[in-house]
């Protein structure tokens, strides 16, 4: 018997917020109400450093939100350089890069491959972490700049209802393609190993498996060694598998009487970008459908989707197999 339990949920959702919004056409009531700026770094003079831990901004929290980035270049002092980047957290707290964050490098002239200072840079953030921030390297000579971050923050009554919705859009399409759309954590729990040389894994998009672990009937938990034990098949968008290598068996051992094996495994599409748009597209289609009728319209049988063309979307992407 094999059983499958939620870890960790997805830190994002495939749709935005504001991208639902766009696609329901729904706004709010003045152009002043759908955005708001937070300074990152403050505006000023900013003295050297050769580093990007002098001059770091203040994280902003851009979860469900289109968020843009803006570099307000002052005057650069003789031969001075700014060069400021974008940074990305799930947490508010352990920083990354992120790819393509880089804004091209201010001089007094712009000369070569750089741009010019007294002048204002933007980057739309396009990323997928819940904060970002600007940090920044300045060389040679002090420079006056600031950043700031803007985020689109149009809001209606509802959106506790919109954001509920896409939640509920995307349990609905994974329920249906048997997927897991969005970076999340599961473990699989089995009564004991099988008698065929693989076990798949489930949800498709493979991207790691943390462990496997298997208790004795003393209760002792012994975890199984990658490459050694086993071999992990990612399958690209497809079911994976644990294999095991040539000339290897599983463990023969009297197991526990309860959930005696455990594998923990990561899957799902990485970013947003990745997610095949058939799949958001069949989502704002639903969630539509929800937003317009705010409860059971449908007489008689019902499918999984009251909108067929989402169900013909999604049917390409539905995963078969013992999952």
């Amino acid at each position: 018997m094999q059983r499958v339990v939620l870890k960790t949920a997805p830190t994002s959702e495939p749709i935005t917020l504001s991208q639902l919004k766009m696609h329901l056409r729904t706004e709010s009531a003045s152009f002043a109400d759908n955005f708001d700026e937070t300074q990152s770094i403050a505006p000023g003079v900013h003295v050297v450093a050769d580093n990007y831990t002098t001059h770091v901004g203040t994280g902003v929290s851009v979860l469900g939100y289109s968020a843009i980035v803006s570099f307000q270049s002052g005057t650069n002092l003789a031969g001075g350089t700014v060069d400021v980047k974008i940074q990305e957290s799930d947490d508010n707290a352990a920083w990354t890069d992120w790819t393509g964050g880089a804004f091209t490098q201010v001089t007094t002239d712009g000369a070569g491959a750089t741009e010019p200072d007294n002048a204002t840079y933007e980057k739309a953030y396009t990323g997928t972490k819940a904060y970002i921030r600007t940090v920044a390297k300045v060389l040679v000579a002090n420079c006056e700049f600031g950043t700031t971050i803007i985020r689109s923050v149009s809001s209606l009554a509802e959106d506790d209802l919109l954001d509920a919705l896409i939640t509920t859009a995307r349990e609905t399409v994974e329920a249906w393609t048997r997927r897991a759309l969005f970076t999340q954590t599961w473990y699989l729990y089995l009564d004991s190993f099988p008698g065929k040389d693989y076990i798949e894994i489930p949800f498709g998009n493979l991207q790691s498996v943390t462990s496997i672990k298997y208790k004795d009937t003393d209760g002792t938990e012994t975890t199984m060694t990658v490459t050694t034990d086993y071999l992990v098949e990612t399958n690209g968008d497809q079911h994976g598998r644990i294999v095991l290598p040539y000339g290897v068996s599983w463990p023969s051992v009297t197991l526990y009487p309860s959930n005696p094996i455990t594998i923990e495994f990561v899957c799902g599409w990485t970013t947003t970008a990745l997610i095949p748009k058939s799949i958001t597209t069949a989502m704002k289609f639903l969630i539509a459908k929800w937003y317009e009728s705010r409860g059971e319209d449908i007489v008689g049988n019902v499918t999984m989707f009251e909108d067929k063309t989402a169900e013909r979307l999604l049917n390409t992407w539905r995963l078969w197999g013992e999952w």
